[in-house]
């Protein structure tokens, strides 16, 4: 560490005010974190914060939560990182759940509306969130062709399988140790956090619900949008806890509060079980984060060096990728009124082609819904 520790106290505001202004995803939390850690306090050094990111992006979940916990993690350790870990999971949370409870219950026409018009430009979002991350992971894959093949069967899987997707991204990392003949890792330990918070809960709607929140958090590489598809299947098609109308309104909540794009599953766990299915569900979905961190951090350089997790993210980050990419078609099917296809098309060249931000796109969505429906549109049904 390059500065002096903070206190508790300072670990709770700072960190609580990066989840209150955190809007944008992960590129947003990364340049306020740095700007906290790196370039205003000198808590960290900018080689072991690039480094954290990396390792970050190797675990599966939402790197950049892992990232602001491990940053409080490194300035006050593991009760450091549990109070910095909530404070920039909980505003988002909060946020989330109240707008939940406005779009799931019995909204005015307005809300309704506005909702109608977000949730048509979701996959829009997504396919900006995939082709963002394309040049990139395209400039360092090893193997090119093997590469788009996976990119290809993430993105058909996401189109089609949806909650199965886990496997696929499973069995393209796997796929790749194999072909680059690298041995694979000795068995380890897996922390007990994510399990425990499974275990000891009753049938019923709650323990699907725990197994889909805990699919999101532990077992999603690439986290954000690669859920979408996961939840999807789940909420929609398999338990019914939702239509397909709330869920876009639910991804399209994930985007515009700050946060987390996993505080979606939040939005499900209430619709499933009302207020504290919301909060299981987010409990559940964040605690293999912690876990990571707690547990794993002081093993960070070890993991990055591992040459069988490289492999394995040479196969299913690229499948990540297609996920993202993919999830577009699910969400596509969902739309039902002529208008809302329209807004997909206006929402695609704000995304895609002028570039602008998920919030702004969303929100101009949303606006439009709301200037269509009072001008005589019909709702979704």
């Amino acid at each position: 560490m390059t500065g002096a520790a903070p206190s508790l106290g300072t670990v709770l505001r700072e960190w609580g005010r990066i989840g209150c202004v955190g809007f944008g995803g992960p590129p947003a939390h990364i340049a306020l974190l740095r700007k906290l850690c790196v370039d205003d306090r000198k808590w960290i050094d900018a080689q072991e914060f690039e480094d954290a990111i990396a390792a970050c992006n190797l675990l599966p979940g939402p790197a950049s939560t892992q990232l602001a916990i491990f940053c409080a993690w490194r300035v006050r350790g593991r009760v450091g990182a549990l109070v910095g870990g909530a404070a920039f999971i909980v505003p988002g949370l909060v946020a989330i759940l109240a707008l939940a409870a406005l779009f799931l219950g019995d909204p005015p026409v307005w809300v309704k509306a506005a909702g109608a018009g977000a949730g048509a430009a979701v996959a829009a979002v997504a396919l900006q969130a995939g082709t963002s991350l394309v040049p990139a992971a395209w400039k360092r894959a090893p193997a090119k062709v093997r590469w788009a093949l996976y990119l290809g069967l993430g993105a058909v899987a996401a189109a089609t399988v949806g909650p199965w997707l886990v496997l696929l991204l499973v069995a393209c990392g796997v796929a790749e140790i194999v072909a680059q003949r690298v041995p694979a890792p000795g068995r380890r330990r897996v922390p007990a956090l994510p399990l425990l918070a499974v275990g000891g809960l009753g049938g019923g709607v709650l323990l699907p619900l725990a197994w889909v929140a805990l699919k999101v958090g532990a077992l999603s590489y690439g986290g954000g949008f690669v859920i979408i598809p996961i939840m999807q299947a789940d909420a929609v098609d398999n338990h019914h806890w939702m239509t397909g109308e709330q869920f876009l309104n639910a991804v399209a909540l994930g985007q515009i509060t700050p946060g987390p794009v996993v505080h979606t599953v939040a939005v499900v766990g209430y619709a499933a079980a009302g207020l504290g299915g919301g909060l299981l569900a987010a409990a559940i979905a964040f605690s293999p984060s912690f876990a990571f961190i707690l547990f794993g951090a002081h093993r960070f350089d070890r993991l990055r060096a591992a040459p069988a997790v490289r492999a394995f993210l040479d196969g299913a980050a690229p499948a990540a990728i297609g996920a993202i990419l993919g999830s577009a078609v699910p969400l596509i099917r969902e739309l039902t009124e002529p208008w809302q296809y329209a807004v997909l098309a206006g929402a695609a060249v704000l995304a895609l082609a002028l570039r602008r931000g998920p919030v702004l796109t969303l929100l101009s969505a949303g606006a439009a819904g709301v200037v269509i429906v009072l001008a005589g549109g019909s709702l979704p049904h």
